[in-house]
C-alpha cells in the first residue's frame, strides 16, 4: 500500500484536514447536482473525493449534514446578494431584489450549486428542512426585518416565492417561452410585482 493510499483511507494531518474537507464538499455539491438527494450517497461523495467514507463522516456526520454544509457553502453567494437587497431604499428593493437573485441564476458557476439544492429539496423532505432552515434563517428574516410591516414575514416569503416559481420554472423544468426569453425582459416585468409583495398596501 502507498503512502497517498494509506493517508486517504486514515485522518489526515493536520495540514491536510482544510484541503480534504473542502475536497469532500466539493465532490458534495457535484452528486447532490447529479444525482439529487435521495441517490448521494456518503459512500458515492467519499469516492468522488478520492477518500474513505469515514472521513466524511468525521468532519460532517451524517448525510443530512454533509448537504447542509454544502448547501451553506453553494448559498453564500446568496448571502451577499442579501446584503445587496438590503443596501439602498426601500422604493426600488423590488427590482434590487430581481435582478441580484436573477443575476445568480444567469451565472453558470452558481447557477449549477442552485439547481442541485432545489432539486434535492424539492424531492427529499430532509433536504427541503435543510433548504427552509437555510433560507428562513438567513434570507428572509432579514428581509422582512427591513419591512415596515406587521405582516413583514409573509411579505417577504410572497417575495421570495415569485421569485423560486419562476426559476423553477426557467432554469429547471424549462418551460418554454420563459426558458428562452431575455433575462431583462423578465427582471422589467417581475420586479414591480416583487416590490408589491414588499411594500405595497
Amino acid at each position: 500500500m502507498s503512502d497517498a493510499t494509506a493517508r486517504r483511507r486514515g485522518r489526515p494531518p493536520r495540514t491536510e484536514s482544510a484541503d480534504t474537507r473542502d475536497r469532500i464538499l466539493t465532490a458534495a455539491r457535484e452528486e447532490f447536482s447529479e444525482r439529487g438527494y435521495e441517490k448521494t450517497s456518503v459512500r458515492g461523495i467519499a469516492k468522488t473525493a478520492g477518500v474513505d467514507s469515514a472521513l466524511v463522516h468525521h468532519y460532517f456526520g451524517t448525510k443530512e449534514q454533509v448537504f447542509e454544509a454544502a448547501v451553506e457553502v453553494a448559498f453564500a453567494p446568496a448571502l451577499k446578494v442579501r446584503d445587496a437587497v438590503l443596501e439602498g431604499p426601500l422604493d426600488d428593493v423590488g427590482e434590487r431584489m430581481t435582478r441580484t437573485l436573477f443575476g445568480l441564476w444567469e451565472n453558470p458557476v452558481t447557477r449549477t450549486p442552485l439547481l442541485a439544492i432545489v432539486r434535492s429539496a424539492v424531492n427529499n423532505e430532509a433536504a427541503a428542512a435543510v433548504f427552509r432552515r437555510l433560507v428562513s434563517a438567513q434570507l428572509l428574516r432579514r428581509i422582512a426585518g427591513e419591512l415596515d410591516a406587521p405582516d413583514a414575514e409573509l411579505r417577504a416569503e410572497l417575495a421570495a416565492a415569485q421569485l423560486v416559481g419562476i426559476a423553477m420554472l426557467r432554469y429547471v423544468i424549462k418551460v418554454e417561452p420563459l426558458a428562452s426569453a431575455d433575462v431583462e425582459q423578465i427582471i422589467v416585468r417581475v420586479a414591480p410585482v416583487v416590490q408589491g409583495h414588499l411594500t405595497g398596501p
